[in-house]
């Protein structure tokens, strides 16, 4: 009965032992390969995006460019977006499913945009002054696929790099980790830049984003075949929860402090109030 009782497990350590055998070398191929499929999707839909708005939406180069510059910024500041969420409120693994599909739906409207003729204006020689301008419509799809590309960048880039290193508890091995990740989201940049566009100057813009599609389906495929295998961490919550509790706090009892604090002064005529030893025992006699 006691080598029983010493060999028995108890039951609220079941749990933490079979997710400690969560994670680990087995979760590398899941990640790697969702990794290499969403970078070469975002590569495909962003890498050539000024020429796809001057020589298919006909847009004027300058705002083109601006355009560009827009996407290129929000590339750059929804990552931060995209890791707050994880860290707080879900997992990174929801997160960056959600935001994978998100991105898919991304590259079907651009893939879309470049086939279906009333979504595109009619095609003419780029820089005449004949050129239609893109419809409400038009411009509506365009911003909209736009959109969703650059929220599906901030969900997926950064954020499965974390979710990799979660798998990990070794450093050494974490650190071999973000090696592999950051040789896999190059290389996938390089094909992008390279193979990616010259398919979509060259062969044909359907064909290009129609790449970019098969790519991130393949990529989101992958990464949810391996969630069995991956070590799900719990969200922390976020500090800036907190720090709005403390605000929309202050700001309700901001009047309770101010009739606290007027009751400590003297409002009447300060004459009357102030009044010597003798003359409070000479009005009791």
């Amino acid at each position: 009965m006691e080598s029983l009782q010493t060999t028995s497990i108890p039951s609220d350590q079941a749990p933490s032992m079979k997710h400690s055998k969560r994670g680990g070398w087995t979760t590398f191929p899941f990640i790697i390969g969702a990794v290499m499929g969403l970078t070469l999707a975002a590569g495909a839909g962003s890498s050539n995006l000024i020429v796809f708005l001057v020589t298919v939406m006909n847009i004027k180069s300058i705002n083109a460019t601006q355009i560009n510059n827009i996407i290129l910024g929000c590339y750059s500041l929804f990552p931060i977006a995209g890791a707050v969420i994880a860290d707080s409120f879900f997992s990174s693994f929801y997160v960056v499913s959600v935001f994978a599909f998100v991105s898919l739906l991304s590259l079907i409207l651009l893939t879309l945009a470049s086939t279906i003729h009333s979504l595109r204006p009619p095609t003419c020689v780029i820089g005449s002054l004949a050129c239609e301008a893109p419809s409400k419509l038009q411009y509506a799809v365009l911003y909209l696929a736009l959109a969703l590309a650059s929220l599906g960048v901030g969900g997926t880039r950064f954020t499965i790099s974390t979710m990799g290193a979660d798998q990990f508890k070794k450093p050494n091995e974490q650190g071999t980790f973000f090696s592999w990740y950051f040789f896999t989201l190059y290389l996938a940049s390089a094909i992008s830049l390279t193979g990616i566009i010259y398919v979509q100057d060259s062969v044909s813009w359907v064909l290009g984003f129609g790449i970019g599609v098969v790519a991130n389906a393949i990529g989101l495929a992958v990464l949810l075949l391996g969630k069995r295998f991956y070590c799900h961490t719990k969200p922390k919550g976020s500090p800036f929860v907190g720090i709005a509790r403390v605000l929309v706090a202050a700001v309700r009892k901001r009047r309770k402090l101010e009739t606290v604090q007027s009751q400590g002064y003297f409002h009447g005529d300060n004459t009357k109030a102030i009044s010597s030893p003798t003359e409070s025992l000479s009005a009791k006699i």
